[in-house]
Formats: C-alpha cells, sequence, structure tokens
C-alpha cells in the first residue's frame, strides 16, 4: 500500500498532463501513488491517463461521467490507497520534494493536515506571485487555539491530508459548484487534530486563460454567496458558530464582499451583484467594521474595502484593472 496518493482530477488538459504527471512521478518521496479521474474528458486527456499508467505502476486511472471537480476529488477519496492525500490540479505541478517535505512535516508533529507554501506562475512558467501562511513552521497547531487557521488560504492542492480524515468526517467536495475549495477546508480544519506549516514553496499554480479564477462569467460569482450560506450554515448545524465567529466574518468580508466585488467590477462596474455582495455581507455581520482581523488587510484591499462601502465601483474597476 503507498503511504501518499496524489490524487488529480483530469477534465481537457492534455497539453498540460504530462508536466503534471512527471512532477508527482518524480518526487523525492517514492512511496506514492499517482491517481487520475479523467472526469469525462472530450479531448485526449482520457486515452493520455492511460499511456501514462502503461509506463508506470505506480499510476492507476479511473473514467468517470462528468462530475464536475468537487466531484472528481470525491472519487479520489473513495478509491484512494495512500494514508496520505494530496490533490494536485491536472495543469499545475509540483516541486521534486513537495510531497517529502509536506509528509515529514506531517509525521513529526502528529497533524491531521500538512500545508505548504505556493507560488503563481503564468504559461511560460514565470513567478506572478508567491504565498507564505503567517503561521509558526513546523509545530502542531490546533484549530481551537489558533482559530486564524480558518483564514489560510482554501485551496485544496497547497495541503497534504489524513486520508482518513475525509472518511471519519464524511466531509466532501460538493459537485459541480465554484468555490468548492473554500466550503470543503473551512469545514475540515475544526477537526483536524492538529495542522503543521511548513513555508517550503511546493507548488506551482497555473493562472491560464479559462481557468476558474480568471473566468469572469459574472453571474457564476453569485455562487459565493451560496457558498457562505452553505459554510456559516454548517457551523451553526455543528455548534461552531460561536467559537468561530470572528473568523467567519473574516472570511465572509475577505471573499465575499472584497475579493468578489472586486473581480466583478474589473469586468462591470454597474452589475447588480456589487449590491448584492453589499447587502449579503452587511446582512450577516452588521458590525464587520470592528473584526481584529482588519489590520492583516494589504493597502490595496483596505482601498478596495473603502472603495466597495462607498460604493465608488467605476473608481474599483479603473484601480484594479491598472493593477491587472
Amino acid at each position: 500500500m503507498p503511504k501518499v496518493t496524489a490524487a488529480v482530477p483530469v477534465y481537457n488538459v492534455e497539453k498540460y498532463l504530462e508536466k503534471c504527471a512527471e512532477s508527482v512521478l518524480s518526487q523525492t518521496e517514492r512511496d506514492l501513488e499517482l491517481l487520475f479521474i479523467d472526469d469525462g474528458s472530450t479531448d485526449g486527456s482520457g486515452a493520455l491517463c492511460d499511456k501514462i499508467a502503461g509506463r508506470d505502476s505506480r499510476v492507476r486511472v479511473i473514467h468517470q461521467e462528468n462530475r464536475g471537480l468537487g466531484g472528481a476529488r470525491n472519487t479520489g477519496i473513495e478509491n484512494a490507497l495512500g494514508e496520505w492525500i494530496i490533490f494536485p490540479d491536472s495543469d499545475d505541478w509540483l516541486k521534486p520534494e513537495t510531497i517529502e517535505r509536506a509528509l515529514k512535516t506531517a509525521e513529526g508533529t502528529g497533524a491531521d493536515m500538512s500545508l505548504f507554501a505556493f507560488k503563481s506562475v503564468d504559461e511560460q512558467g514565470g513567478t506572478i506571485s508567491e504565498h507564505f501562511e503567517s503561521l509558526p513552521e513546523g509545530v502542531a497547531l490546533d484549530p481551537h487555539k489558533r482559530r486564524d487557521l480558518l483564514l489560510i488560504a482554501p485551496s485544496a492542492w497547497s495541503k497534504l491530508y489524513k486520508t482518513d480524515l475525509f472518511r471519519r468526517t464524511g466531509v466532501r467536495y460538493p459537485p459541480r459548484v465554484w468555490y468548492e475549495d473554500i466550503r470543503t477546508t473551512t469545514k475540515l480544519l475544526p477537526y483536524c487534530g492538529s495542522v503543521a506549516y511548513t513555508g517550503y514553496v511546493g507548488y506551482n499554480y497555473l493562472q491560464r486563460q479559462g481557468s476558474i479564477m480568471n473566468n469572469m462569467s459574472l453571474d457564476r460569482n453569485r455562487e459565493i454567496i451560496d457558498a457562505f450560506d452553505d459554510i456559516l450554515g454548517w457551523y451553526n448545524e455543528q455548534g461552531l458558530f460561536e467559537e468561530y465567529r470572528q473568523e467567519l466574518e473574516y472570511l465572509t468580508l475577505f471573499h465575499l464582499y472584497l475579493t468578489a466585488s472586486v473581480r466583478v467590477a474589473r469586468a462591470d462596474p454597474k452589475h447588480p451583484l456589487l449590491m448584492e455582495f453589499a447587502g449579503s455581507v452587511k446582512k450577516r455581520f452588521p458590525e464587520y467594521k470592528g473584526n481584529p482581523y482588519l489590520g492583516r488587510l494589504s493597502r490595496s484591499r483596505k482601498l478596495a474595502l473603502w472603495l466597495t462601502e462607498h460604493r465608488h465601483y467605476r473608481l474599483l474597476n479603473l484601480a484594479f484593472r491598472l493593477k491587472g
């Protein structure tokens, strides 16, 4: 049985798949399997998965009807043989030591989830930005004592998880929706015995035209409201809302009010979603201006918040279109 399963959802990424696969199979941690979930690809991706599997016995392929990114990850969870699981996206790639370092950090601290730093890159592999967490490295962090763990980057692919964490909690990725990462990571964290972090930049996240993060299909941005309905409702159901109220308030402000507003305003500063975002946040957390985490906002995010609060959406559009 392999120690780690790298579960990779695959959908029409023939151009990128070999690089992703090679980055997994060349890991310094050799005790792993690469599990491709071909999610109903209509290009040559499915056949390429089979070809790669024919070259390396550590590769398995599952072909399924399209269930979306979340549904493909769930298939990976259900079929993983590894004690640990990681979810690289099929158009991204890992640094060679990523799994070894994440696993060493997890096993050395007894953590259920091991986080690592990452960078965003362009099609040529050039660095756009790097992301580090404001956390101590290599120590076990209790999510009930370090509630700011809820504020980490929610991306599924920048973490190594105990496979049993999903199985004992029943938490899964919602299928066929946007923002499936934040809906899931926020639910896993309170049920981790501990979380550990390494600042090793172990993941290259490709920002390409047509990806979910770059997709400007404006109406679908409303799904961030649905996502927070889901998250806040779940925390209430679990009796965790009051414990994590400040963190949930900041998450809602950052993702639903600021990030979503900037994304929509850059495309259409008159779009009605902008007012809907504002109303949704103020209804849920009318006292958000007193949130202790507001000091974490960068200068540009503080500007975005001021412009959004004062409904200066044209200026928001101009400021962030120029920023790129």
